[in-house]
């Protein structure tokens, strides 16, 4: 069975409450339930993290290379800032999946450039919390082609 470190940044456990007109009233409780029955039915198995901590997610990842086959992450402000994360993923080689609920190039300029979309196999913007089984279904993909 593929295993499958889900990584949430930082601010994202409060999804439901933290401002609705841009992130949905859907809570990350509902989001991984959600990620949860996909994996399922795809016969994966997740690991579900969420971290506001940038040295955290780091370590997440780096450890990842020997138990996980793939990468699923929204590092959500860390994708403008983080070398760190980026510089992570690279080092791992485990095949990323970049996603985010709003669509950063609608917002604000300095959401425009992600650090992380290089070092991703792809990444999935803008449908809300489905931007997270999107991005899933697309990492099982890429995993059973390899």
């Amino acid at each position: 069975m593929k295993k499958i470190l889900v990584v949430h940044g930082p601010n994202l456990g409060l999804l439901g409450k933290r401002e609705p007109q841009v992130y949905g009233t859907v809570t990350l409780k509902q989001i991984n339930q959600s990620l949860e029955k996909l994996a399922k039915i795809k016969r994966v198995k997740l690991t579900i993290k969420q971290s506001n901590h940038e040295g955290e997610i780091v370590d997440l990842i780096g450890k990842g290379k020997a138990k996980f086959e793939g990468l699923l992450i929204n590092p959500a402000a860390y994708t403008h800032t983080s070398v760190a994360i980026r510089d992570a993923i690279s080092a791992s080689l485990i095949p990323a999946v970049e996603v985010h609920l709003s669509n950063i190039y609608s917002r604000e300029e300095f959401r425009h450039k992600s650090l992380i979309s290089p070092v991703a196999k792809g990444t999935v913007i803008g449908f809300g919390a489905k931007s997270y089984t999107l991005g899933l279904e697309a990492l099982i993909d890429l995993l059973d082609v390899k």
